[in-house]
C-alpha cells in the first residue's frame, strides 16, 4: 500500500465537527474559527533523518561540489517550518504560529539541534510565525522533526486544490528539478508570492510542488474533475537538473526530472486564460527576480498529457510516493 492508498483508507471515516470546512484532501485543513471574514489555516508535516536529509547534512558536508552548495543543519531547520510554509502559501494565507516536536536520537549533539532550532527561528521570525512550544522525546531511530503550524486567510481569497476550470492557464513558478543538490533545504516559501496572487487575480486553484510537477498536478485534476496539457518546451528546468544530468550517467533526464524529483516547492496553479498575459505582465514588474512560467492548460478531457515536438502523447510519469 502506497502513501495515497494508506491516507485515503485512515481519512475515509474520520470525525468532524461544525467548524470544518475543509478537512482532508487539500495543503492545509481550513476551519472556521469565529474570526469574522476569516479562514484558520492548519497544517503539520515532518521531516526525518535518512528521508529528507542526512547525517551528513547535519555535519555540514552533503551535497558540496564545485557546482553545488554545502548544506548546514540550520538549513535542516529551515526545512522543517519551510515545508509548512509552503503549504500555508498554497492556499494564499498568513503564517501565525508554530508547535514543534522533535524526537532525538540516543546519540544526539546538543549543538547540533541547537543549529537546527536557530535556522528554523530565522525563518520563522522573516515570516511573523512565533514559536509558542512542542514537545520533546526520544526516538531510538534517527532524528525527527515535526512542525504544526497555524495561519489565517480572508474567506474570499483561500484558495483549494478543486477550483481549476476547462481553458485555464497553468502556472509554475521559479524552477523544477534537481533539488538534492541544495534547493530543498533552502528555498524560499512562495508567501508573499501567493497572497500577492489571490489579492490581484482570480487563481482557480492552486497547490505548492512538494511531490513533483507530475504528481501535485494530478492532484489538482482529481479535486478538479479535470485534465491537463503541458507545453514541454514551456517547463522551467533548473540549472541543478541540468548539471545532475550532465555529470552523472544514471541521473534523470533533466525533463524527467523537472517532472518528478519534488521538493522544489514552488506554486503550481490556474487561472483563467484571458488573464494569463496581464498576470505574467503584472508578476514581472512586482516579482522580477522570481521566474513565471506558463506550462500549459486544463482541459475538459481527463488525464495529463505532454505536448512536444512531436505531438500529444499521455505522461505516464508520477512524482514521488512514499512506500511505493
Amino acid at each position: 500500500m502506497n502513501e495515497l492508498d494508506l491516507i485515503a483508507k485512515l481519512t475515509s471515516s474520520l470525525p468532524t465537527n461544525s467548524s470544518v470546512i475543509v478537512g482532508p484532501g487539500d495543503d492545509c485543513a481550513v476551519l472556521d474559527c469565529g474570526k469574522p471574514g476569516y479562514y484558520t489555516l492548519f497544517k503539520t508535516d515532518a521531516v526525518v533523518e535518512s528521508v529528507h536529509f542526512t547525517k551528513e547534512d547535519m555535519a555540514g558536508v552533503g551535497a558540496q561540489s564545485k557546482n553545488f552548495p554545502t548544506v548546514s543543519s540550520e538549513q535542516i531547520g529551515h526545512k522543517a517550518l519551510g515545508r509548512c510554509l509552503s503549504d500555508i502559501a498554497a492556499m494564499a494565507g498568513k503564517p501565525t504560529a508554530a508547535l514543534v516536536t522533535i524526537g532525538l536520537p540516543t546519540d544526539f549533539k546538543p549543538e547540533t539541534i541547537e543549529r537546527i532550532y536557530v535556522g528554523m527561528s530565522r525563518l520563522a521570525e522573516r515570516y511573523g510565525v512565533a514559536i509558542v512550544g512542542g514537545e520533546t522525546t526520544r526516538n531510538p531511530g534517527n532524528l525527527f522533526i515535526s512542525v504544526a503550524l497555524l495561519g489565517e486567510v480572508e474567506k474570499s481569497r483561500c484558495i483549494l486544490r478543486s477550483g481549476a476550470k476547462d481553458g485555464d492557464a497553468l502556472f509554475v513558478t521559479g524552477e523544477l528539478g534537481g533539488s538534492r543538490f541544495g534547493k530543498h533545504l533552502d528555498f524560499e516559501p512562495r508567501v508573499a508570492e501567493a497572497q500577492w496572487l489571490a489579492s490581484h487575480f482570480s487563481i482557480h486553484a492552486m497547490i505548492d510542488i512538494s511531490d513533483g510537477l507530475a504528481g501535485d498536478l494530478r492532484h489538482i485534476l482529481k479535486r478538479s474533475n479535470v485534465g491537463a496539457e503541458l507545453l514541454e518546451r514551456a517547463i522551467p528546468i533548473s540549472r541543478a537538473a541540468k548539471l545532475q544530468s550532465r555529470a552523472e550517467s544514471s541521473a534523470k533526464p533533466p525533463l524527467l526530472a523537472a517532472l518528478t524529483d519534488g521538493e522544489d516547492f514552488e506554486l503550481l496553479f490556474t487561472v483563467a486564460g484571458k488573464d494569463a498575459v496581464p498576470l505574467l505582465d503584472a508578476w514581472k514588474k512586482q516579482f522580477p527576480s522570481v521566474r513565471l512560467s506558463c506550462i500549459g492548460r486544463i482541459t475538459a478531457a481527463h488525464g495529463l498529457k505532454l505536448r512536444d515536438k512531436t505531438g500529444i502523447r499521455n505522461l505516464e510519469a508520477h512524482g514521488y510516493v512514499h512506500f511505493a
